[in-house]
């Protein structure tokens, strides 16, 4: 399948970590990821069914042509794959790949590496709502035009306190990435993204970095506990390394993380009209 809005030649493949476990908001009938938000037409007779909320991000990827993607799972989310399949549902060929290490999305996306090292990837969390609709194709265009390492979706928010927040110059360029402060001026928080095989490689050899750090330190018997390092934290280190990240910002953007009550509740009341 050939998607017009496709705007690099190079292949794009989405990956979807969903390694979470939805403590927040548990317990759950189904995996966060499928949870049902709004109703789909379906084309036998264009009636209705629920439409589970990474459905909407999967239909944003391939808007921008991309006809691949991977979603990351731990163990025990075997509904995610019974659900989606194969992705005939969306016309995209969907994989799954089980994550290894629990220490944040970085471990969780380097568990594609072998599959996706010489492609571009965009990135997106299977539990966000978000537009505007045409993101992907926003991005995959700046990153075609600039060549930049990474690209950012930016979106407004009010609450700096749960996000990765940007700070970006005039052109474009990010700056800075300041993880979950308590208070900033900053007012965008990435939300998605897409990046080169540069980036891919950057961040698997900075986790083979920090896991010859645990071997010397487990040798030493002074292995401190491990945290979960934020993808964020990644990006500024590449920022500092020397590639470049750049950022394109939606103002009028929204983004909604239905993994808390509230916002399970307003995700749940906004698309119940949306057919």
């Amino acid at each position: 399948m050939t998607n017009s809005h496709q705007t690099n030649k190079q292949k794009v493949i989405g990956l979807l970590p969903a390694g979470g476990y939805a403590t927040r908001i548990s317990p759950l009938p189904v995996s966060k990821e499928l949870y049902p938000i709004g109703f789909r037409h379906v084309e036998e007779g264009g009636s209705l069914r629920p439409k589970v909320v990474c459905h909407y991000l999967l239909e944003k990827m391939q808007l921008a042509g991309i006809e691949q993607a991977f979603f990351i799972l731990r163990a025990g989310k075997w509904d995610i794959p019974a659900y989606f399949r194969d992705g005939t549902m969306l016309k995209m060929n969907l994989g799954y790949l089980i994550m290894n290490l629990p220490y944040g999305v970085p471990y969780t996306l380097d568990q594609a590496y072998p599959f996706v090292q010489d492609s571009l990837v965009a990135l997106g969390f299977p539990d966000i709502l978000f537009q505007p609709d045409d993101a992907y194709v926003q991005l995959l265009a700046r990153q075609a035009t600039t060549q930049a390492d990474v690209v950012l979706g930016l979106f407004p928010t009010n609450q700096p306190q749960k996000a990765g927040m940007v700070d970006f110059d005039t052109t474009g360029r990010v700056q800075l990435i300041v993880e979950k402060p308590h208070e900033t001026d900053l007012r965008y928080m990435w939300g998605i993204a897409v990046w080169t095989p540069t980036f891919t490689q950057f961040m698997h050899e900075y986790i083979v970095v920090i896991e010859s750090g645990k071997v010397r330190s487990e040798a030493a018997d002074s292995l401190p506990p491990q945290s979960e390092i934020p993808i964020g934290d990644v990006i500024q280190a590449a920022i500092y390394k020397g590639l470049r990240v750049e950022a394109e910002v939606f103002p009028q953007g929204s983004y909604l993380d239905i993994g808390t009550p509230d916002d399970l509740v307003r995700a749940v009341r906004d698309f119940s009209v949306e057919v």
